[in-house]
């Protein structure tokens, strides 16, 4: 399918790039371009020149050549210099971006690149574990961001298309740029913008020889209040550079460890999934259509100490080779290996839903948010004594190897080839306890005197009370239940192919074009396992609770803010599965199973067909290609330059799957045997997708109104693709006995991208020490994803493999087979405009007079609005939600102080409320509360190569706060802990 009906915007910039393309042109054209090129040198020049230099009437540096050799230079390095550097690269860009330099990355290290990233306009993070992991830009959650390594497309280890940018160690990237507006030649894939992260290129730099280490120590001050975490962790990181044989050859490498606490204490509070009338008064105020009066009831909620460890390891490597002048070989790799090792202890609360009795309702609406809650013969209510152990092993590869030739004076051509590889080993191991009327009788009996009392309190932590409060501590009551272990693997890998070509012209309006052309290949695929043993809401007879002994268990009390809640048993994993299974513990298999339950090769029973149902691969390949012409001209004394484009993307996507054809070999039934051995005869293995074409067009212009100031405009139409794991094959058909064809997925592999048509406009003005911009932006999107059912879905036209008759069991007729319901993914969201506005000053005052002139000031705010909205039901009743990623208000600041050595920053960013995934609970969208991460850090140079640096993370210790639909309906309360550096820089 051809996806190019032409659109207001395609109109648009092929008319803006008509008259440019067109325009008459001063005969003095080359000249002034001569001019203005003189002009841009001495800009440049003139942010790290003393104000002392001579200079023409209008402040601008001489222009005389002699003059210029003549100038004192001032050394402006840090912070300050990065910034200068970063507002040059803005400003002879030819695209809307934003730019952070080698300076700025290097200097005082942020923990990850996401912790960098944020500090740019427009651009938030999503806090995971109290580090900024996910970015959005532009009111645009992650999955809209693409984001590439020296050019060359990532993929990620989150099982989606979003990137987890806390893989990157910000010591091994030397420079990173956001694109808030495409151009042809960069790879398709971000409607809210691209993240170009870029690795050393050894033959680019001054020095002959670089070499730089550091080392510092931390220290977390919440995670003595957390039982068993670790109060300490260590950073270090060296780099080299070099330049051998005349300079033709150069070597760069890298190194950064990270080994730092994990910390948290949280409050969960769950969706509200149940009704129950719990006031006997029946009104406007409706909980369900099945029953009118009921009231809405949350599953329960969780509190937990959360403690462990993560270690980041990242390498970086590079050769670059330059055996003449035209041409250069580079080859480069990128490895980052993140392993966190957490637990989670605590309470997992179970009310009961609509069969436990309530006294003393307090209802918000028609939702409960306090009341008594007594277990009852039908009901579930219950507190579940929790020990979570939680293992992820993330794994990141990437490889390229570049040629770039100047075949003449005026065409270059430029061959790449990469490989870039992501790999996730998430295993969730949960362990049960609950309490018994006595641990010590030869068969205990689950105590079912239960009663639980809470209320909650908005954003603040609840009040809440246990009948059973004094049970959680005391080892003769409580006993061990259940374990659970839930793998979750996934594998995504892309090679790559590119070529592209660009062509100098010696023309008045065009200053060369640029062609090329691109293949990818791309395969990712997911495996789930599970073991299970016990029961975690009773005692299970066949598989009996385990009694605890002193060496098992140590009472853990609550402190601070969490305070007031009951002390509890921290159970110790190994010695408790070492009792509970002499012989080892069982390991996580796939299993079809079946109603009864089967008994595995391990002896244990097993009956999870999820698990290999949800198991399969997703294949992509991308071919592309785009031509570009990079505008160079004048209209009248107008300077303009800019690109003109498009880029033409052919998608060829489909999925593994199993449909369930009730073993008809007809159909394509086949034996599929699991990890124990079991036969399954019921499911045809398949493989369905698509394909599709786009046009994607683009312009960016840049009109230079003055020798400071400039005006840009960019229009583009754009795509992101669904998320990699929402195009798995998940789906499920079944015939009832009346014929009628009825299935269901979760995902999809028909999906189609997100597609956007946009635009920006911005005013920059720079001056000697800063600059100043204004931008206005409009984001015009088709669709999004939902669930939705389709009536009358043509199973067999859409590549079911679905019978034409069904016999009937008692008379023997045939019966023809209609089609009906398939629930599925689909891009049928109503899609709508976010526009914004983005505002951003910098200042680093160098005219100020000694010891005033190391100070300086950063900051920028955007304002985002968007008509797109979705529907939750989490919270009871069905309300609106805002775009995820969406803050209205994004702002953030730095402070900054050099003087003799010694620099000093503080850093502030600001997002007010959001929605997002609720932390540790799947597939709950809820609204997150706004927020102000506060940072500090400070250096002395105590010699030229020897500085010593101290940093606070969360200065603070800002919480992460979620709520579902109002505030009143407490989802995430979060508190992680201020973390403090200190240590050494080296550089020689």
């Amino acid at each position: 399918m051809l996806n190019c009906k032409p659109s207001l915007l395609t109109v648009a910039i092929a008319a803006a790039g008509m008259s440019v393309m067109f325009m008459p042109q001063d005969v003095n054209a080359a000249d002034n371009s001569s001019e203005q090129q003189a002009s841009i040198e001495r800009t440049q020049l003139a942010s790290t020149v003393d104000k002392s230099a001579t200079t023409d009437g209008n402040n601008n540096v001489a222009s005389d050549d002699a003059d210029i050799e003549q100038i004192e230079r001032i050394k402006v390095t840090g912070y300050s210099r990065s910034l200068i550097d970063s507002i040059n690269t803005k400003r002879y860009g030819d695209t809307v971006s934003e730019q952070l330099s080698a300076d700025d990355l290097g200097a005082l290290p942020d923990v990850s690149m996401a912790d960098a990233l944020t500090r740019l306009p427009g651009i938030s993070a999503v806090r995971t574990g109290g580090q900024a992991a996910e970015i959005n830009i532009r009111g645009m959650s992650g999955g809209f961001v693409f984001s590439t390594l020296n050019g060359r497309e990532q993929v990620s280890t989150s099982g989606s298309r979003s990137i987890e940018f806390d893989q990157y160690p910000s010591e091994l990237i030397s420079s990173a740029a956001v694109y808030k507006s495409p151009k042809a030649s960069l790879i398709e894939g971000g409607v809210a913008g691209t993240v170009e992260l870029a690795t050393v290129s050894p033959l680019s730099k001054d020095n002959q020889h670089n070499f730089v280490v550091n080392a510092r120590a931390m220290y977390n001050d919440r995670a003595s209040e957390v039982y068993g975490a670790k109060e300490h962790g260590d950073r270090f990181s060296f780099s080299y550079q070099g330049k051998y044989l005349e300079d033709t050859l150069g070597v760069a490498v890298g190194y950064a460890r990270l080994n730092q606490p994990s910390v948290a204490t949280q409050f969960i509070g769950l969706a509200y999934n149940d009704v129950k009338d719990v006031d006997g008064v029946s009104g406007d105020i409706n909980g369900s259509v099945d029953c009118p009066e009921c009231e809405y009831i949350s599953e329960g909620f969780e509190l937990q100490h959360l403690g462990g460890v993560e270690t980041r390891n990242g390498y970086m490597g590079a050769i670059e080779w330059a055996p003449v002048d035209n041409f250069v070989l580079k080859a480069d790799t990128f490895i980052s290996r993140f392993d966190s090792e957490s637990f989670a202890r605590g309470f997992r609360v179970k009310l009961g839903g609509a069969n436990a009795s309530v006294a003393n309702p307090v209802l918000d609406g028609n939702a409960v948010i306090g009341g008594t809650f007594n277990r009852s013969s039908s009901s579930y209510t219950r507190v579940e004594l929790v020990n979570d152990d939680n293992q992820d092993f993330d794994e990141v590869d990437n490889y390229g190897v570049n040629a770039d030739w100047q075949v003449t004076d005026n065409l270059n051509v430029n061959v790449d080839v990469s490989l870039s590889s992501a790999k996730s080993d998430f295993r969730n191991g949960l362990l049960w306890s609950n309490v018994a009327v006595d641990a010590n009788a030869d068969t205990p009996i689950f105590d079912e005197n239960v009663s639980i009392s809470y209320l909650l309190n908005g954003l603040d932590l609840p009040n809440i009370g246990f009948n059973q409060a004094d049970a959680f501590s005391d080892i003769d009551r409580v006993m061990v239940s259940k374990y659970g272990i839930y793998p979750f693997e996934n594998e995504d890998e892309l090679k790559a192919y590119r070529i592209d070509f660009e062509y100098t012209l010696d023309n008045d309006y065009i200053a060369s074009i640029e062609f090329g052309a691109r293949y990818s290949d791309r395969t990712y695929s997911n495996d789930r396992s599970v073991f299970e043993y016990g029961n975690d809401g009773a005692f299970s007879g066949s598989e009996p609770p385990l009694q605890l002994t002193n060496d098992m268990a140590t009472v853990v009390n609550w402190d601070g803010d969490f305070g007031y809640f009951p002390s509890y048993l921290a159970i110790d994993l190994d010695s408790a599965l070492n009792a509970w299974f002499p012989n080892g513990t069982p390991q996580p298999v796939q299993t079809w199973g079946n109603a009864g339950g089967v008994i595995d090769a391990q002896g244990y029973t097993t009956n999870y067909s999820w698990s290999v149902l949800q198991s399969g691969e997703v294949y992509e390949e991308v071919t592309s290609g785009y031509i570009m012409a990079n505008i160079d001209m004048e209209i009248g004394d107008l300077p303009v330059t800019g690109n003109l484009g498009v880029r033409v993307v052919n998608t060829d996507q489909s999925a593994t799957m199993l449909q369930n054809v009730d073993g008809d070999a007809t159909l394509g039934a086949q034996n599929i045997t699991d990890s124990i051995g079991i036969i399954n005869q019921n499911y045809a293995p398949t493989v369905q997708g698509d394909s599709y074409t786009d046009v994607l067009p683009s312009i960016n212009l840049n009109f230079k109104i003055t020798n400071d100031s400039q005006i840009r405009f960019a229009a583009a139409k754009v795509m992101s693709r669904p998320p990699i794991n929402r195009l798995a094959g998940d789906i499920s058909a079944s015939v009832n006995d009346d014929g009628e064809i009825n299935g269901s997925s979760t995902n999809n592999p028909f999906l189609k991208p997100f597609y956007a048509d946009q635009y920006d406009l911005s005013f920059e003005h720079y001056f000697d020490e800063g600059a100043v911009v204004a931008a206005v932006f409009y984001k015009n999107i088709d669709s999004f994803i939902d669930t939705f059912a389709i009536e009358n879905y043509d199973f067999k036209g859409n590549g079911f493999n679905v019978p034409d008759y069904i016999t009937d069991d008692v008379s023997g007729e045939q019966i023809e087979t209609t089609n009906g319901t398939y629930t599925t993914a689909v891009n049928n969201a109503e899609g709508g405009y976010i526009r914004g506005l983005e505002l951003a000053y910098t200042h680093v005052f160098t005219s100020l007079p000694s010891p005033f002139s190391g100070l300086g000031f950063s900051g920028s705010y955007s304002f985002t609005q968007s008509e797109v909205e979705s529907i939750t039901d989490l919270g009871g009743d069905s309300v609106t939600q805002a775009l995820p990623g969406l803050s209205e208000n994004v702002a953030n600041a730095t402070l900054f102080y050099s003087y003799e050595g010694f620099e000093t920053r503080i850093s502030a960013r600001f997002r007010d409320e959001f929605v997002s995934e609720q932390v540790a609970i799947n597939e709950q969208v809820v609204n997150f509360d706004g927020e102000t991460v506060i940072d500090y850090q400070a250096s002395y140079q105590v010699t030229d190569g020897l500085g010593v640096l101290f940093q606070i993370n969360n200065l603070t210790d800002e919480p992460t706060k979620s709520y579902f639909g109002s505030t009143s309906k407490t989802g995430t309360i979060q508190y992680f802990g201020r973390e403090f550096y200190l240590g050494l820089n080296y550089a020689m």
